[in-house]
């Protein structure tokens, strides 16, 4: 990358950006390349922020804005056209883009990370009957109190998530990123390898137990019926809105000698350090009805209630502020990309742009930045100068 290229105010902006996207290896020998990795993956960013969603409109959009992407990037052969850029984002390294993903938000992320929720996403129309092709489903870690996406792991085919979780926590907490971080998972994570990687992080860990878990449930819902109230700590909080009002009632009890020992049965689950158990009941008043839910969770930090009651709702955060953000404004479920690495490769493209759109200080939603950001090609630049910090 010739570093003349860019006026010095706009180099300074996208540094980050170029120079962790230079690390993917280009196979192709160099003599035959007309369009390097280092001039697509940017352009790929681009359109994806700029409201385009496949690969088809990223080129377009690219041909309508090559002056603007001149401005940054040499691109002396053109653009590839809608086939050719398709052709190569399939043949591209999807572990590859994800380490440059994750390098480049390293570099972004906040000095201490607070919660992190980890949890997988499918894209729906991913799949491929022809080939017996499963959709792609990808785990996800999230930095719920900043909101930026952390890093993400495809699950292979014919296995699930508690075979990818270690190794994207692994991935994460290199050079102690993920230290002194609460970590949330669902109850698919609730097994001694996956809490044992996460205190191995020097971080700590919220489970869910539900009923893939029967013994362990079963204690903890005795312990919490009878227990004496002054063992215990609880909170009560009220949300209204959407036609309903939830009520909430965070009990956390710090007392859990009882889950250590040698009285523990062989084959049964033991958690390593357990802290905390926590139980929230709700009660929803729908038009028409009254919804309860009763969930349990185990945590190895010394929790109060109202830092789990936080830690709980965080959670959730990764659906709302995340997933539904990629279905809805990003068309992530509509999308039929199905050979190659394609969906892969463009699932990243999207945690990058969501990364860079949200980080903007604007009171427009992410739909209309998008929309801005390829209407307007000021907006883009100033998007592109916006590393979260």
């Amino acid at each position: 990358m010739n570093p003349t290229v860019l006026p010095s105010p706009e180099k300074s902006r996208l540094r980050a950006l170029l120079d962790h996207l230079s690390i993917i290896h280009d196979p192709r020998e160099p003599w035959r390349v007309a369009h390097p990795l280092q001039e697509v993956l940017p352009l790929v960013v681009c359109g994806t922020i700029c409201d385009c969603d496949d690969y088809e409109g990223i080129a377009e959009w690219g041909e309508a804005h090559l002056t603007f992407l001149r401005r940054f990037l040499p691109f002396h052969h053109g653009l590839p056209g809608a086939r050719w850029l398709t052709i190569l984002m399939n043949r591209i390294d999807p572990d590859l883009f994800s380490a440059a993903f994750m390098a480049w938000v390293r570099e972004t992320w906040p000095d201490h990370l607070d919660l992190v929720a980890i949890d997988g996403k499918t894209s729906r129309r991913s799949h491929d009957r022809g080939s017996d092709k499963a959709p792609l489903h990808l785990v996800s870690a999230f930095a719920t109190t900043s909101r930026l996406v952390l890093g993400q792991e495809a699950v292979a085919d014919k296995t699930n998530e508690t075979t990818v979780i270690p190794i994207l926590i692994e991935r994460l907490a290199a050079n102690d990123g993920l230290k002194g971080a609460l970590i949330s998972i669902d109850a698919i994570a609730t097994n001694p390898a996956i809490a044992t990687t996460i205190r191995n992080a020097q971080a700590d860990y919220l489970l869910a137990v539900k009923a893939n878990q029967p013994t362990l449930r079963c204690e903890i819902e005795t312990f919490f019926a009878d227990a004496p109230p002054a063992s215990l700590e609880s909170i009560t909080d009220v949300d209204k809105g959407h036609g309903r009002i939830e009520q909430r009632t965070v009990t956390v009890a710090r007392e859990v000698d009882w889950l250590e020992g040698d009285r523990r049965f062989p084959g049964e689950v033991r958690l390593p350090q357990v802290a905390t158990i926590v139980r929230v009941a709700s009660r929803a008043e729908l038009k028409d009805r009254c919804r309860f839910e009763t969930r349990y969770y185990v945590s190895s930090a010394v929790l109060s209630a109202t830092r789990a009651a936080e830690a709980v709702r965080s959670h959730w955060a990764i659906e709302n502020s995340l997933h539904w953000v990629l279905d809805v404004t990003f068309g992530d479920d509509q999308s039929r990309l199905r050979t190659g690495h394609g969906a892969k490769n463009m699932a990243i493209a999207r945690h990058f742009a969501i990364n860079l759109v949200r980080a903007v200080d604007d009171k427009r939603s992410i739909k209309l930045r998008r929309k801005r950001a390829g209407w307007d090609p000021n907006y883009l630049a100033n998007i592109l100068g916006h590393l979260p910090r």
